[in-house]
């Protein structure tokens, strides 16, 4: 073969291949890694459920002013919760308020009332009265499924950027956080997706782009997001939420203590358990021989019962007392042991529904 019939096969087998090599370059239009076209379909098929929450307040400029002007004072976000017209969002993100307004995905806006409040929980419900339509709840998943290192999305309004988008993983399980309330959210989700102000109230979902958490609370020096961010867990909200709806609160079983006295003064006077103040006269607490604060025959106040274990458990601070009676339901009978000046007492109490009492009982 000659140099010059070489060099012509070379290059009709180039120009041959041409095609098939062009056919063969990437084309980043359409191409897309497994795990960035979960991302965008969990994003285009989650967001229009995702809400931007604003929080406004009547104010006064001053005392001898007349006009009253309303203003925003917080925004964060929130996600429809059903057909209803139901919005779910934090308790924080709603404190405060004179006002609250919805704007949907399409930027409608939209005045929303409260429906109710858990600061125990971290969670609120509000109402919007909008079409159908422009109602797209999200699927709910199941936060008992979830495990360390599964991937989770955050889509919230961090610093008043609507529907952003951020992705992490579940970092850990069974986390505690405190409430604006200081009672204990037990088995939060802790991720490192990034949550900022703003994010407060938005959904935490897993890859199949089901709800599994409402952000909640981060860990940051700064203030913005330093990979600590903490959920609550969906399961929990499941449980909540048709309280709030019912109730406008959460509504517990009771033993029918009417006020505790606060675990802070307990631990300032060496005191170990909950003091109880008083007890709601007429309740299986009254009935069973619990008593608050007592005053002795020389006028002087002495406590009365201090709960020390309950259902077998023992009983160091009020948010210990709350979270076992959320385990339980009206009709459970359970141990209660306390001191009383130092003697050990013990009473079989049946947990009563809920109710607004107002009558002390008569100190025995």
């Amino acid at each position: 073969m000659t140099k010059s019939a070489f060099v012509s096969g070379l290059l009709s087998l180039a120009l041959s291949l041409a095609p098939v090599l062009a056919s063969a370059a990437p084309d980043y239009l359409s191409f897309k890694t497994e795990d960035e076209a979960n991302n965008i379909e969990i994003f285009k098929s989650a967001s229009p459920s995702v809400v931007f929450v604003t929080n406004s307040a009547l104010y006064r400029a001053n005392i001898f002013s007349r006009n009253v002007q309303e203003v925003p004072q917080g925004s964060g976000t929130g996600f429809i919760w059903d057909k209803s017209g139901l919005i779910v969002t934090n308790a924080h993100v709603i404190d405060g308020a004179s006002r609250l307004t919805i704007t949907l995905r399409d930027h409608s806006t939209w005045d929303a009332e409260v429906v109710g409040v858990t600061e125990d929980k971290d969670l609120a419900v509000l109402r919007i009265k909008a079409p159908i339509d422009k109602l797209v709840p999200l699927p709910l998943g199941d936060s008992s499924l979830l495990e360390v290192g599964r991937k989770v999305i955050a889509i919230g309004n961090p610093f008043g950027l609507d529907t952003t988008m951020t992705v992490g993983v579940v970092s850990a399980l069974g986390r505690d956080i405190t409430s604006s309330n200081d009672r204990i959210i037990h088995d939060v989700i802790q991720t490192d997706a990034s949550i900022n102000p703003g994010n407060s109230g938005g959904p935490l979902l897993n890859s199949l782009g089901q709800l599994v958490g409402v952000n909640s609370q981060i860990i940051s020096p700064s203030g913005a997001s330093a990979g600590i961010g903490f959920s609550i867990p969906v399961n929990t909200v499941k449980k909540v939420v048709p309280q709030l709806v019912q109730y406008g609160e959460i509504v517990r079983p009771v033993l029918g203590l009417g006020e505790l006295i606060p675990d802070i003064w307990m631990h300032q006077n060496g005191r170990n358990g909950v003091g109880v103040l008083y007890v709601v006269e007429g309740t299986p607490a009254d009935k069973a021989g619990i008593v608050g604060i007592q005053q002795n025959w020389r006028n002087e106040v002495v406590l009365g019962d201090i709960i020390t274990e309950l259902d077998g458990t023992p009983i160091k601070t009020q948010d210990d007392l709350y979270t076992i009676l959320e385990q339980h339901k009206a009709g459970d009978t359970l141990k209660v042991v306390s001191d009383r000046n130092g003697k050990r007492m013990e009473f079989k109490v049946t947990l009563v529904e809920q109710e607004r009492r107002a009558r002390r009982a008569r100190n025995r």
